[in-house]
């Protein structure tokens, strides 16, 4: 008897491989497909445990692939339509009027936080690599070879280059050639043994049958959440039954419906690439922008140099050591002004029900577009207002923002609580650090 066979109909029918619509159609069209099709899903491989498939990823040393990936992201969040780049550096343009690259990878691949896209992927080695975002009528690529660093915009004719060289001399610095960092697992079983003893109480570990990917026989790994309140449902990783490289993952919310992300092969073949693949040459007419440049643009709001005179009201005498800590009995008004940012982040709770707390700059909450504290630009604040749900509790009132996999309340005091947890997990948090 096949190890998985006690899984119902409904199961193997669910697990079979995902054809796309198009091939669908012609597959019913075609009566001699259909059996093949029918008979995908499932295969019969041989009873592996879960810290033996984890080894088995470990162990993994393919340096050669190419294929073709199709991920879906569903946060639950408004269409951002052209406001993505808006709020990312180096997008659409500066404050001075001089122009970003439509090609920069910084601002381009943002937009596969949302919606469904095809990607084509190719790699050779630790230092060669291409992936193309593939649209209805044009192509975005990024291609990595050797120093050399590039991007193509083919809707814009636009292409962004920079070099890797330094970027590569650090990685060899810190990692010489067969060393192994301290505290690093040496082995894929020492890195098995640390991922399920790292799962602990707050994890569910499992292998929950096979599946086909891309024609690929495959084993699925199940990662769940044991503790209530998180928003992940579970993840599932399909492994390559024979080389151990992940082909697909699946992650589901708690609260059901289609999954959060949803990212795997339709095409894998684990053959060297051809040379070529990795070539790339800026088509006749493209604008060109050097990264180098656009870093150059960042820096030139800085001021150039000090001012060679200090204002004459300053003191003569000014104190050789400063404090390094600001005096205890000083009025908490001006504490607070000194606070504020990441170096105030505390963790509440534990594994995946963990919450980040931490202070806004300030110590108020967010700006409106009506408020006298900031400017918020009504694409924005449109954005803001469509995720926002208004909350009280002991901490007072705030804002909880919301997407299907992660929540943050953001208190009217300035504080923000933010996690993969339900609103009322925060809510809750938000009560017992009063």
């Amino acid at each position: 008897m096949a190890p998985y066979e006690s899984e119902s109909a409904g199961r193997r029918k669910a697990t079979r491989y995902v054809v796309p619509v198009a091939v669908v159609g012609v597959a019913a069209a075609t009566i001699g497909l259909v059996p093949a099709l029918a008979d995908s899903g499932n295969p019969d491989l041989p009873k592996i445990s879960a810290q033996q498939l984890i080894e088995k990823i470990a162990k993994s040393d393919v340096q050669q692939m190419s294929g073709t990936v199709k991920i879906s992201t569903d946060l639950g969040l408004p269409s951002l339509g052209g406001m993505a780049g808006g709020f990312t550096p180096g997008a659409g343009g500066s404050s001075d009027g001089k122009a970003g690259s439509s090609a920069d990878p910084q601002s381009k691949l943002t937009e596969l936080a949302t919606g469904t896209h095809t990607l084509r992927i190719a790699a050779d080695g630790s230092d060669r690599h291409k992936l193309s975002v593939l649209d209805s009528a044009a192509e975005y690529s990024v291609i990595h070879n050797g120093d050399e660093v590039w991007a193509y915009d083919s809707a814009s004719n636009e292409a962004y280059h920079a070099k890797d060289a330094a970027a590569a001399g650090d990685r060899a610095a810190k990692h010489p050639k067969g060393e192994t960092p301290k505290g690093v697992p040496a082995t894929p079983k020492e890195l098995a043994d640390e991922v399920l003893k790292a799962s602990g109480k707050t994890t569910s570990i499992s292998v929950e049958g096979t599946s086909q990917v891309a024609g690929r026989d495959a084993y699925k790994l199940l990662v769940k959440p044991e503790q209530a309140g998180s928003t992940v449902g579970g993840i599932t990783i399909s492994v390559d039954a024979k080389t151990g490289v992940p082909l697909k993952f699946t992650l589901t919310p708690a609260g059901g419906g289609k999954a959060v992300v949803d990212a795997g092969f339709t095409k894998v073949d684990f053959s060297k690439p051809a040379a070529s693949t990795f070539d790339f040459t800026p088509p006749k007419g493209a604008k060109v922008t050097e990264g180098d440049d656009l870093k150059a643009r960042d820096k030139s709001h800085a001021p150039k140099e000090m001012p060679k005179e200090m204002p004459k009201d300053m003191p003569k005498d000014m104190p050789k050591d400063m404090p390094k800590d600001m005096p205890k009995d000083m009025p908490k008004e001006l504490r607070d002004a000194q606070g504020g940012g990441m170096k105030d982040l505390k963790v509440i709770g534990e594994g995946w029900t963990s919450i980040a707390e931490l202070k806004l700059p300030g110590g108020q909450g967010l700006p409106t577009g009506g408020s006298a504290s900031g400017d918020v630009p009504p694409e924005a604040q449109k954005f803001m207002d469509a995720l926002g749900d208004h909350v009280t509790g002991k901490f007072g009132s705030g804002t909880v923002f919301s997407t299907r996999l992660v929540n943050a309340l953001v208190t009217d005091d300035g504080k923000v609580y933010a996690g993969a947890v339900t609103k009322d997990a925060l809510v809750k948090a938000a009560n017992a650090a009063q």
